[in-house]
């Protein structure tokens, strides 16, 4: 049975949802871990086994690309073959004549990252999925076979960029000695020094200008600075608890900072170098000066 990539795919009886699952248990990870490898929104991922959502046929090629089983078995056409085996996807996207072989973590991956380099270079109005396409070296048919539109491609590139930060971030903290140094840490990894951190940074901004259009960015906006100011919220809450930083509200000074924190990065990547402009190193430095005045004990 053919699907398009944006359609919901029936599922009499669950039976889509049970090879999913045991797709997830092969895998031997989490559900949110399985939904950040098929860069999928862990609720959505949640409901469609639930039962009160579909899933796309798109994101069911992405779980097979993932787990290296048939799409056609997943789909339940009986053609295919259970997560023990791993063949060659039953349902391939056209490729052009000399594919890149896809890296690790699947063609999906690649094209996400592809997408988010684009974004930060071009912006996401400029980018056009033949683009995305050459990058990969692949067909645009391809693109669409595992992300149907440029508003699901958008929510990908957003979801993976905040997957890695918060990857990072509690990579770093982990290593802290006390929550005044997870704070430095939290300043130095907002710092848009290097190209991934100035990557990242770009593929924000373009977040905002679409979360003021797209209800649907917009809800993903809103997840994003949640997650964001509840980390800097725990680790002032726990600066305070260990008396390394002032009796301030956790909620509010978190507010404060992050505000700032948005606000100085707008102003390096706006003025990218150019004389006068604010330096990374100015904002690393203006960021510090504000956590020893206003938050240190």
């Amino acid at each position: 049975m053919q699907h398009q990539p944006g359609s919901r795919v029936a599922d009499i009886g669950g039976e889509v949802a049970e090879r999913v699952r045991q797709v997830i248990t092969q895998a031997d990870c989490s559900q949110r871990e399985f939904a950040r490898r098929i860069v999928m929104d862990p609720s959505k991922l949640s409901r469609s086994l639930g039962g009160s959502r579909r899933f796309t046929a798109a994101e069911l090629a992405r779980i097979a690309d993932a787990a290296g089983v048939d799409a056609a078995w997943l789909l339940g056409s009986g053609s295919g073959t259970s997560p023990e085996h791993v063949p060659e996807p039953v349902l391939p996207a056209p490729r052009s004549p000399e594919p890149r072989p896809a890296p690790e973590g699947g063609r999906p991956l690649q094209i996400v990252r592809e997408t988010v380099r684009l974004i930060a270079e071009h912006g996401f109005h400029a980018v056009r999925v033949a683009d995305i396409a050459a990058a990969c070296r692949t067909s645009t048919a391809a693109i669409h076979y595992h992300f149907p539109g440029r508003a699901e491609l958008l929510e990908a590139a957003v979801r993976w960029c905040m997957d890695e930060d918060t990857a990072s971030r509690a990579a770093h903290l982990a290593e802290a000695d006390d929550a005044a140094d997870e704070l430095h840490q939290l300043i130095a990894l907002q710092t848009p020094r290097t190209a991934q951190q100035r990557r990242q940074w770009l593929v924000w901004m373009d977040l905002w200008a679409q979360a003021a259009r797209s209800t649907a960015i917009g809800r993903l906006h809103v997840e994003y600075y949640r997650q964001w100011r509840t980390t800097v919220a725990d680790v002032l809450r726990r600066g305070v608890e260990q008396g390394v930083l002032r009796d301030i509200d956790p909620e509010f000074s978190a507010l404060r900072l992050t505000a700032l924190i948005d606000g100085l990065a707008n102003q390096v990547l706006a003025g990218d170098g150019e004389e006068h402009s604010t330096t990374p190193e100015e904002m690393h430095t203006a960021l510090l000066s504000h956590v020893r005045t206003e938050l240190h004990a």
